[in-house]
Protein backbone atom coordinates (compact mmCIF):
# COMPACT_ATOMS: atom_id res chain seq x y z
CA UNK A 1 0.00 0.00 0.00
CA UNK A 2 1.36 3.70 -1.43
CA UNK A 3 2.09 5.83 2.30
CA UNK A 4 -0.38 8.49 0.91
CA UNK A 5 -3.19 5.66 1.20
CA UNK A 6 -2.88 5.27 4.46
CA UNK A 7 -6.29 6.36 6.79
CA UNK A 8 -7.30 6.30 10.08
CA UNK A 9 -8.68 2.86 10.41
CA UNK A 10 -5.51 1.35 9.56
CA UNK A 11 -3.26 3.72 11.70
CA UNK A 12 -6.06 2.95 14.54
CA UNK A 13 -5.40 -1.10 13.28
CA UNK A 14 -1.64 -0.13 13.68
CA UNK A 15 -1.89 0.36 16.99
CA UNK A 16 -4.16 -2.44 18.35
CA UNK A 17 -1.31 -4.27 16.88
CA UNK A 18 0.99 -2.95 18.83
CA UNK A 19 3.11 -1.36 15.89
CA UNK A 20 2.47 2.15 16.67
CA UNK A 21 1.59 4.02 19.70
CA UNK A 22 -1.46 6.12 19.96
CA UNK A 23 0.75 9.37 19.97
CA UNK A 24 2.77 8.20 16.88
CA UNK A 25 -0.53 6.82 15.00
CA UNK A 26 -2.00 10.54 15.55
CA UNK A 27 1.18 12.14 14.49
CA UNK A 28 1.66 10.46 11.64
CA UNK A 29 -1.89 11.05 10.46
CA UNK A 30 -1.51 14.50 10.96
CA UNK A 31 1.48 14.96 8.79
CA UNK A 32 -0.22 13.09 5.56
CA UNK A 33 -2.88 15.21 5.94
CA UNK A 34 -0.57 18.65 5.94
CA UNK A 35 2.20 17.05 3.41
CA UNK A 36 0.85 17.72 -0.54
CA UNK A 37 -0.04 15.20 -2.58
CA UNK A 38 2.41 13.35 -4.57
CA UNK A 39 -0.13 11.92 -6.80
CA UNK A 40 -4.23 11.39 -7.37
CA UNK A 41 -6.86 10.49 -4.73
CA UNK A 42 -10.08 10.22 -4.40
CA UNK A 43 -11.14 12.89 -1.90
CA UNK A 44 -12.41 16.44 -2.07
CA UNK A 45 -9.25 18.25 -2.55
CA UNK A 46 -8.46 16.41 -5.77
CA UNK A 47 -12.09 16.15 -7.40
CA UNK A 48 -12.25 19.84 -6.76
CA UNK A 49 -8.72 19.66 -8.86
CA UNK A 50 -10.08 17.17 -11.28
CA UNK A 51 -13.59 19.24 -11.25
CA UNK A 52 -12.19 22.66 -11.80
CA UNK A 53 -9.15 21.76 -14.16
CA UNK A 54 -12.02 19.49 -16.37
CA UNK A 55 -14.54 22.64 -16.56
CA UNK A 56 -11.23 24.92 -17.75
CA UNK A 57 -10.35 22.44 -20.72
CA UNK A 58 -14.07 21.96 -21.70
CA UNK A 59 -14.34 25.95 -21.96
CA UNK A 60 -11.81 25.92 -24.53
CA UNK A 61 -12.64 22.72 -26.22
CA UNK A 62 -15.67 21.00 -26.26
CA UNK A 63 -17.96 24.20 -25.09
CA UNK A 64 -16.42 26.85 -27.62
CA UNK A 65 -19.63 28.75 -28.65
CA UNK A 66 -19.29 30.96 -32.26
CA UNK A 67 -18.99 33.42 -30.11
CA UNK A 68 -15.47 33.61 -30.04
CA UNK A 69 -15.61 33.93 -34.42
CA UNK A 70 -16.50 37.62 -33.72
CA UNK A 71 -12.33 37.72 -33.23
CA UNK A 72 -11.12 36.87 -36.32
CA UNK A 73 -8.41 34.29 -36.53
CA UNK A 74 -5.62 36.41 -35.22
CA UNK A 75 -7.95 37.54 -32.18
CA UNK A 76 -8.09 33.71 -31.23
CA UNK A 77 -4.80 32.79 -32.36
CA UNK A 78 -3.34 35.69 -29.65
CA UNK A 79 -5.95 34.82 -26.63
CA UNK A 80 -5.20 31.26 -27.07
CA UNK A 81 -1.23 32.19 -26.81
CA UNK A 82 -2.13 34.70 -23.73
CA UNK A 83 -4.47 31.51 -22.04
CA UNK A 84 -1.30 29.19 -22.75
CA UNK A 85 0.78 31.27 -21.12
CA UNK A 86 -0.94 31.67 -18.27
CA UNK A 87 -1.83 27.87 -17.70
CA UNK A 88 2.23 27.73 -18.49
CA UNK A 89 3.05 30.06 -15.38
CA UNK A 90 0.92 28.39 -13.19
CA UNK A 91 1.88 24.80 -13.89
CA UNK A 92 5.32 25.77 -13.41
CA UNK A 93 4.68 27.08 -10.12
CA UNK A 94 2.74 24.47 -8.87
CA UNK A 95 5.33 22.25 -9.87
CA UNK A 96 7.90 24.49 -7.43
CA UNK A 97 5.65 24.24 -4.49
CA UNK A 98 4.86 20.94 -4.78
CA UNK A 99 0.98 20.45 -6.20
CA UNK A 100 1.95 18.06 -9.07
CA UNK A 101 -1.75 17.25 -9.55
CA UNK A 102 -2.49 21.01 -9.96
CA UNK A 103 0.20 21.62 -11.93
CA UNK A 104 -0.58 18.15 -14.45
CA UNK A 105 -4.26 19.76 -14.58
CA UNK A 106 -2.73 23.12 -15.89
CA UNK A 107 0.05 21.69 -18.23
CA UNK A 108 -2.46 19.81 -19.82
CA UNK A 109 -4.67 23.08 -20.07
CA UNK A 110 -2.30 24.41 -22.26
CA UNK A 111 -2.24 21.44 -24.48
CA UNK A 112 -5.71 21.64 -24.82
CA UNK A 113 -5.16 25.21 -26.22
CA UNK A 114 -2.75 23.92 -29.21
CA UNK A 115 -5.91 22.88 -31.84
CA UNK A 116 -7.55 25.97 -30.80
CA UNK A 117 -3.88 28.73 -31.49
CA UNK A 118 -3.68 26.33 -34.76
CA UNK A 119 -7.53 27.00 -35.86
CA UNK A 120 -6.83 30.63 -35.48
CA UNK A 121 -3.67 30.82 -37.05
CA UNK A 122 -4.88 29.21 -40.30
CA UNK A 123 -8.18 31.42 -40.06
CA UNK A 124 -5.80 34.64 -39.96
CA UNK A 125 -3.13 33.11 -42.53
CA UNK A 126 -6.21 32.29 -45.23
CA UNK A 127 -5.44 28.57 -45.02
CA UNK A 128 -8.51 27.24 -43.34
CA UNK A 129 -9.94 25.12 -46.66
CA UNK A 130 -14.19 25.60 -45.92
CA UNK A 131 -16.59 27.10 -43.64
CA UNK A 132 -16.17 24.87 -40.93
CA UNK A 133 -15.58 26.25 -37.25
CA UNK A 134 -13.70 24.94 -34.38
CA UNK A 135 -16.95 24.35 -32.46
CA UNK A 136 -17.31 21.32 -34.87
CA UNK A 137 -13.52 19.71 -33.99
CA UNK A 138 -15.37 17.70 -31.36
CA UNK A 139 -18.55 17.06 -33.32
CA UNK A 140 -17.69 15.85 -36.81
CA UNK A 141 -14.84 14.24 -38.57
CA UNK A 142 -13.25 16.41 -41.41
CA UNK A 143 -9.57 15.28 -42.82
CA UNK A 144 -8.41 19.14 -42.39
CA UNK A 145 -8.47 18.69 -38.85
CA UNK A 146 -5.46 16.84 -38.80
CA UNK A 147 -3.60 19.79 -39.13
CA UNK A 148 -4.62 20.62 -35.77
CA UNK A 149 -3.96 16.90 -34.19
CA UNK A 150 -0.66 16.66 -35.30
CA UNK A 151 -0.07 20.20 -33.71
CA UNK A 152 -1.55 19.16 -30.52
CA UNK A 153 0.68 15.81 -30.24
CA UNK A 154 3.92 17.65 -30.57
CA UNK A 155 2.55 20.28 -28.21
CA UNK A 156 1.51 17.41 -25.97
CA UNK A 157 5.14 15.42 -26.54
CA UNK A 158 6.72 18.56 -25.48
CA UNK A 159 4.69 19.24 -22.23
CA UNK A 160 4.88 15.21 -21.64
CA UNK A 161 8.74 15.13 -21.74
CA UNK A 162 9.16 18.43 -19.89
CA UNK A 163 6.71 18.03 -16.62
CA UNK A 164 6.45 13.72 -17.10
CA UNK A 165 2.77 13.97 -15.51
CA UNK A 166 0.78 10.80 -16.66
CA UNK A 167 -2.58 13.16 -17.21
CA UNK A 168 -0.55 14.67 -19.82
CA UNK A 169 -1.76 11.69 -21.89
CA UNK A 170 -5.21 12.51 -21.77
CA UNK A 171 -5.13 15.20 -24.46
CA UNK A 172 -2.64 13.07 -26.27
CA UNK A 173 -4.77 9.45 -26.49
CA UNK A 174 -8.13 11.88 -27.16
CA UNK A 175 -5.98 13.56 -30.18
CA UNK A 176 -5.18 10.17 -31.66
CA UNK A 177 -8.35 8.88 -31.28
CA UNK A 178 -9.80 11.87 -33.25
CA UNK A 179 -6.75 10.96 -35.54
CA UNK A 180 -7.99 7.89 -36.57
CA UNK A 181 -11.27 8.90 -37.35
CA UNK A 182 -9.89 11.86 -39.74
CA UNK A 183 -7.51 9.63 -41.85
CA UNK A 184 -10.64 7.29 -42.51
CA UNK A 185 -12.63 10.44 -43.38
CA UNK A 186 -9.34 11.29 -45.70
CA UNK A 187 -8.88 7.94 -47.27
CA UNK A 188 -12.64 7.65 -48.23
CA UNK A 189 -12.57 11.30 -49.42
CA UNK A 190 -15.02 12.29 -47.04
CA UNK A 191 -17.59 9.78 -48.17
CA UNK A 192 -19.37 8.31 -45.07
CA UNK A 193 -18.48 5.00 -45.37
CA UNK A 194 -19.59 3.94 -42.10
CA UNK A 195 -17.76 0.31 -41.88
CA UNK A 196 -14.58 1.36 -43.28
CA UNK A 197 -14.58 3.77 -40.32
CA UNK A 198 -15.48 1.06 -37.77
CA UNK A 199 -12.63 -1.13 -39.41
CA UNK A 200 -10.29 1.76 -39.09
CA UNK A 201 -11.27 2.26 -35.33
CA UNK A 202 -11.14 -1.61 -34.47
CA UNK A 203 -7.35 -1.89 -35.57
CA UNK A 204 -6.40 1.26 -34.52
CA UNK A 205 -7.50 0.40 -30.98
CA UNK A 206 -5.41 -2.23 -30.99
CA UNK A 207 -2.54 -0.45 -31.64
CA UNK A 208 -3.21 2.19 -29.35
CA UNK A 209 -4.03 -0.61 -26.71
CA UNK A 210 -0.56 -2.13 -27.31
CA UNK A 211 1.00 1.46 -27.27
CA UNK A 212 -0.34 1.49 -23.89
CA UNK A 213 0.75 -2.41 -22.56
CA UNK A 214 4.48 -0.90 -23.72
CA UNK A 215 4.17 2.43 -21.90
CA UNK A 216 2.84 -0.03 -18.60
CA UNK A 217 5.71 -2.19 -18.76
CA UNK A 218 8.50 1.02 -19.32
CA UNK A 219 6.96 3.70 -16.97
CA UNK A 220 5.37 1.40 -14.33
CA UNK A 221 7.62 2.50 -11.70
CA UNK A 222 7.56 6.38 -12.14
CA UNK A 223 3.80 6.45 -12.85
CA UNK A 224 0.57 5.18 -14.29
CA UNK A 225 1.47 6.60 -17.78
CA UNK A 226 -0.62 4.03 -19.77
CA UNK A 227 -4.23 4.91 -17.91
CA UNK A 228 -5.30 7.22 -20.58
CA UNK A 229 -4.19 5.17 -23.87
CA UNK A 230 -5.90 1.79 -21.99
CA UNK A 231 -9.04 4.47 -21.83
CA UNK A 232 -8.85 5.33 -25.12
CA UNK A 233 -7.23 2.54 -26.83
CA UNK A 234 -10.38 -0.24 -25.70
CA UNK A 235 -13.29 2.98 -26.45
CA UNK A 236 -12.17 3.04 -29.97
CA UNK A 237 -11.42 -0.81 -30.22
CA UNK A 238 -14.81 -1.78 -28.91
CA UNK A 239 -16.44 0.93 -30.42
CA UNK A 240 -15.09 -0.42 -33.58
CA UNK A 241 -16.48 -3.97 -32.96
CA UNK A 242 -19.60 -3.08 -31.75
CA UNK A 243 -20.67 -1.15 -34.55
CA UNK A 244 -19.51 -3.95 -37.28
CA UNK A 245 -22.71 -5.01 -38.59
CA UNK A 246 -23.47 -9.03 -39.58
CA UNK A 247 -26.25 -10.76 -39.40
CA UNK A 248 -23.97 -14.28 -38.96
CA UNK A 249 -24.78 -15.71 -35.74
CA UNK A 250 -21.07 -17.02 -35.51
CA UNK A 251 -19.75 -13.36 -36.05
CA UNK A 252 -21.99 -12.64 -33.32
CA UNK A 253 -20.73 -15.14 -30.55
CA UNK A 254 -17.14 -14.41 -31.58
CA UNK A 255 -17.83 -11.04 -30.70
CA UNK A 256 -19.26 -11.98 -27.01
CA UNK A 257 -15.87 -14.28 -27.08
CA UNK A 258 -13.93 -10.93 -27.78
CA UNK A 259 -15.84 -8.80 -24.68
CA UNK A 260 -15.08 -12.07 -22.85
CA UNK A 261 -10.87 -11.78 -23.86
CA UNK A 262 -11.14 -7.99 -22.81
CA UNK A 263 -12.64 -9.10 -19.11
CA UNK A 264 -9.83 -11.73 -18.68
CA UNK A 265 -7.55 -9.66 -20.07
CA UNK A 266 -8.70 -6.59 -17.71
CA UNK A 267 -7.64 -8.83 -14.51
CA UNK A 268 -5.01 -10.01 -15.23
CA UNK A 269 -3.31 -6.71 -15.92
CA UNK A 270 -5.32 -5.22 -13.21
CA UNK A 271 -7.35 -2.74 -16.06
CA UNK A 272 -10.83 -1.80 -15.15
CA UNK A 273 -11.89 -0.52 -18.47
CA UNK A 274 -11.93 -3.22 -20.14
CA UNK A 275 -13.89 -5.06 -18.00
CA UNK A 276 -16.47 -2.29 -18.10
CA UNK A 277 -16.24 -2.45 -21.66
CA UNK A 278 -15.81 -6.56 -22.25
CA UNK A 279 -19.03 -6.59 -19.99
CA UNK A 280 -20.86 -4.32 -21.71
CA UNK A 281 -20.30 -6.19 -24.71
CA UNK A 282 -21.44 -9.26 -23.34
CA UNK A 283 -24.78 -7.59 -21.96
CA UNK A 284 -25.32 -6.61 -25.30
CA UNK A 285 -24.79 -10.15 -26.75
CA UNK A 286 -26.86 -11.62 -23.89
CA UNK A 287 -29.66 -9.13 -24.99
CA UNK A 288 -29.47 -10.17 -28.72
CA UNK A 289 -29.87 -13.43 -27.36
CA UNK A 290 -32.89 -13.00 -25.13
CA UNK A 291 -34.59 -10.75 -28.27
CA UNK A 292 -34.18 -12.71 -31.33
CA UNK A 293 -32.61 -16.06 -30.99
CA UNK A 294 -34.38 -17.08 -27.97
CA UNK A 295 -37.29 -14.64 -28.27
CA UNK A 296 -40.17 -15.70 -25.94
CA UNK A 297 -38.25 -19.27 -25.03
CA UNK A 298 -39.26 -20.09 -21.30
CA UNK A 299 -36.01 -21.93 -21.03
CA UNK A 300 -33.25 -19.19 -21.80
CA UNK A 301 -34.21 -17.49 -18.44
CA UNK A 302 -33.11 -21.08 -16.61
CA UNK A 303 -30.55 -21.63 -18.35
CA UNK A 304 -29.00 -18.10 -17.87
CA UNK A 305 -29.50 -18.49 -14.37
CA UNK A 306 -27.62 -21.78 -14.45
CA UNK A 307 -24.49 -20.28 -15.85
CA UNK A 308 -24.80 -17.04 -13.88
CA UNK A 309 -24.88 -19.70 -10.24
CA UNK A 310 -21.86 -21.78 -12.82
CA UNK A 311 -19.97 -18.49 -13.01
CA UNK A 312 -20.29 -17.99 -9.06
CA UNK A 313 -19.61 -21.02 -8.43
CA UNK A 314 -16.07 -20.71 -10.35
CA UNK A 315 -15.34 -17.59 -8.88
CA UNK A 316 -15.50 -19.29 -5.67
CA UNK A 317 -13.09 -21.97 -6.95
CA UNK A 318 -10.71 -19.57 -8.00
CA UNK A 319 -10.55 -17.93 -4.74
CA UNK A 320 -9.59 -21.05 -2.93
CA UNK A 321 -6.86 -22.15 -5.50
CA UNK A 322 -5.70 -18.61 -6.10
CA UNK A 323 -2.34 -17.92 -5.32
CA UNK A 324 -1.14 -21.46 -6.97
CA UNK A 325 -2.48 -20.60 -10.28
CA UNK A 326 -1.65 -17.28 -10.15
CA UNK A 327 1.73 -18.18 -9.04
CA UNK A 328 1.92 -20.69 -11.59
CA UNK A 329 0.89 -18.78 -14.25
CA UNK A 330 3.56 -15.96 -13.55
CA UNK A 331 6.17 -18.22 -14.03
CA UNK A 332 6.09 -18.89 -17.55
CA UNK A 333 5.72 -14.69 -17.97
CA UNK A 334 8.11 -12.98 -19.30
CA UNK A 335 10.28 -11.05 -16.10
CA UNK A 336 8.86 -7.49 -16.67
CA UNK A 337 5.63 -8.77 -17.27
CA UNK A 338 5.78 -10.18 -13.94
CA UNK A 339 6.74 -7.11 -12.20
CA UNK A 340 4.83 -5.37 -13.54
CA UNK A 341 1.87 -7.39 -11.99
CA UNK A 342 3.29 -7.86 -8.95
CA UNK A 343 3.72 -3.72 -8.46
CA UNK A 344 -0.34 -3.94 -8.87
CA UNK A 345 -0.69 -5.93 -5.81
Amino acid sequence: MDAMELNRKSLDAAVKEGILSQDQAERLYLFLEEAPSSGPRFDMTHVLYYLGGMIAIGAMTLFMNLGWEAFGGWGIFFISLCYAGIGLKLALSFERRGYPVPSAICATFVVALTPLAIYGLQQGMGWWPDESVYRDYHRYIRWHWLYLEFGTLMAGAAAAWRFRYPFLLMPIAATLWYMSMDIASMLVMGVADFELRSLVSTYFGLAMIGLAFWVDIRGFRSGDYAFWLYLFGVMTFWGGISMRHSDSELAKFIYCSINLMMILTGVVLVRRVFVVFGAMGVGGYLAHLANAVFKDSWLFPITLTAIGLGIIYLGILWQKNEQAVTAKIRSRLPGRLRELLEHKE
